[in-house]
């Protein structure tokens, strides 16, 4: 978000029962501005996006495909916790309620 003026900075907060990623305002509120379903979702790491610096985006982009094919883009703090998000998203797809 503080890259890009069309991305915002949000807090997530991942559960597998039910399997979701809830985001909030970083800023504090402890109801979430939204979620997103992840049952059944595919999510993959994105090398590159139209209309983004490379050097915003080198390596720290994911995807989230849900079920019903809606698309998210999350950008990670590093190529390390990119990693993490992934496998941690794929498990709670999977396995999650």
């Amino acid at each position: 978000g503080h890259r890009r003026k069309n991305w915002k900075v949000r807090k997530f907060v991942l559960r597998d029962d039910p399997a979701y990623l809830h985001y909030y305002d970083p800023a504090g509120g402890d109801e979430p501005l939204g979620a997103i379903h992840l049952r059944g979702c595919v999510v993959t790491a994105v090398e590159d996006m139209p209309d983004t610096k490379k050097c915003d985006v080198d390596n720290i982009l994911f995807e989230i495909i849900t079920a019903n094919e809606i698309h998210y883009y999350l950008q990670a703090a590093s190529p390390t916790e990119r990693t993490e998000w992934i496998k941690a998203i794929q498990s709670v797809a999977r396995t999650g309620k």
